[in-house]
């Protein structure tokens, strides 16, 4: 197989970067997307009026606002990403008419649900536009972060999901099949394809080859190291905030114990899978948001690997080597998943409990998280930026659908910690509150926290300018250059 795509893959006699991706974007317009791939993607071609600074605060991007009362914002639009790329002009009108898109619950746009605040959308003049909110939240401007589309080609229903129009540094070119998405750099022309290569051999095969020249993350550790001693090729790491972490179903009567709960967090050895199973290319988490985010809580300590305290915690409970607690770990078929969920099988049979693991494909595996229909899983939240991620994964009131609490937890004091920090009047009070969530969230534990995963980005000889960003967006697409 080796020697065929070797072989066969020559690169082609154009200047067109090519970067390899694992999935391909399910839609590019903004006003749908959720996937990871669609959200970096729909970034380089339209621009939005909100977007976040290193500590992931929010900041002026299309537009500055102020806050004329707690349910009253005006945005004014500045100069820059106003044109849209067929020359007409963005305004205040397409931006209104862009988050009523979104509002409008026949569109059953996903972002419906964090927008629902605004109680209606008001324009001043094309410059200026006004959000009056059902209720206060000082965090409002963080939630403005879609990219704009222009009213006129809404109105004529206009398919953007297939053929998008922005106003941000690419504009599309071409999508002919599923595979290779063509995009065109404004500033200079450069030509762009994202080519979809599923299978992460083959990825790393058509890079050596030159028939890709740039992937970022997807890679196993071990493809990793076998890129970092090819000639030809240079590999870098930055560190991430995509949060990995174990989760349980705590309607399950076993589960629903917190002390089970830290049983497990104690068997688990994080450090050791980090290191042995990873290269290193994580940093330990003990909450979701990062110690370095606005509203993360640097001051958390990490659960310590403690066996001998996780075996006397389970025989409390009545369990023994006689008598285990048995618990399934669902997980997909992704190769490094699946030896991930081998290695948690092995550590927490040390401490006496019996693990049947269960892996399936994403669609069914994922189904299943949704659905409430597993004991134990892993998964990773991915481009977090806004505390409201809170409400969202952990609220009572988030039990799917109506949000991303698949753990069913309910406890009266996160949920008043949630309103609270909702209601504060500004971030460094919603800050404090956060920290004291996070410090609950630990002690309950819904969730083991794992790990921030590192990101990867590999090149072929001759590119430069890609910076890794911390959620891992694309955005270094923007600088990246042939030397």
């Amino acid at each position: 197989m080796l020697a065929v795509l070797l072989s066969a893959c020559t690169r082609a006699p154009d200047d067109t970067l090519r970067f390899g991706l694992a999935s391909a974007p399910v839609t590019l317009d903004p006003r749908f997307a959720t996937d990871a791939t669609s959200t970096r993607i729909n970034r380089l071609l339209y621009a939005r009026l909100v977007d976040f600074d290193e500590r992931l605060m929010p900041v002026p991007a299309l537009a500055d606002w102020q806050r004329l009362s707690p349910t009253h914002y005006r945005f004014r639009l500045g100069d820059t990403g106003r044109e849209f790329h067929d020359g007409s002009r963005l305004d205040a009108r397409d931006v209104k008419a862009t988050y009523d898109a979104i509002l409008d619950p026949a569109n059953a746009s996903p972002h419906r649900a964090s927008l629902m605040l605004i109680e209606h959308i008001e324009v001043i003049d094309g410059d200026t536009i006004d959000f009056h909110l059902a209720r206060a939240d000082v965090l409002f401007p963080a939630y403005l972060t879609i990219g704009i589309l222009p009213a006129q080609q809404m109105a004529a229903g206009r398919a953007f999901s297939r053929d998008p129009l922005g106003s941000g540094p690419f504009r599309f070119r071409a999508w002919p099949d599923d595979g290779h998405l063509q995009l065109l750099r404004l500033r200079d022309g450069q030509a762009l394809t994202f080519v979809r290569v599923s299978d992460p051999t083959v990825r790393v095969l058509k890079l050596l080859r030159g028939e890709v020249d740039l992937l970022q993350n997807d890679l196993s550790p071990e493809l990793v190291r076998y890129l970092q001693d090819k000639v030809g090729v240079s590999v870098r790491r930055a560190r991430g905030s995509n949060f990995t972490y174990l989760g349980f179903n705590l309607d399950d009567p076993q589960l629903a114990d917190p002390a089970i709960r830290r049983a497990i967090a104690q068997a688990v050895d994080r450090e050791a899978i980090v290191h042995y199973l990873m290269d290193g290319s994580a940093r330990l988490a003990s909450a979701l948001l990062p110690p370095d985010h606005w509203a993360g809580n640097a001051g958390l300590p990490l659960i310590d690997h403690d066996p001998q305290a996780a075996r006397t915690i389970l025989r409390g409970a009545g369990f023994s080597r006689e008598h285990p607690l048995r618990l399934s770990y669902k997980t997909s078929t992704d190769p490094f998943r699946v030896r991930l969920a081998t290695v948690l099988q092995s550590q927490l049979r040390e401490v006496g409990i019996e693990v049947d693991l269960r892996s399936y494909d994403w669609g069914t595996f994922y189904g299943d998280i949704k659905a409430g229909n597993f004991q134990m899983y892993s998964l990773s939240w991915v481009g977090i930026k806004t505390p409201d991620i809170f409400h969202y994964a952990f609220h009572r009131d988030a039990v799917p659908p109506n949000g991303a609490n698949r753990g069913r937890f309910r406890d009266a004091q996160t949920d008043a910690l949630i309103t609270q920090a909702a209601a504060a009047p500004t971030l460094e009070e919603q800050a404090v509150l956060y920290r004291h969530l996070q410090a609950r969230l630990l002690e309950q534990l819904p969730y083991v926290p794992l790990w921030y995963e590192d990101h990867v980005f590999a090149a072929r000889e001759g590119i430069a300018g890609y910076v890794l960003s911390l959620d891992g967006n694309y955005d270094g697409l923007v600088s990246v250059r042939r030397e």
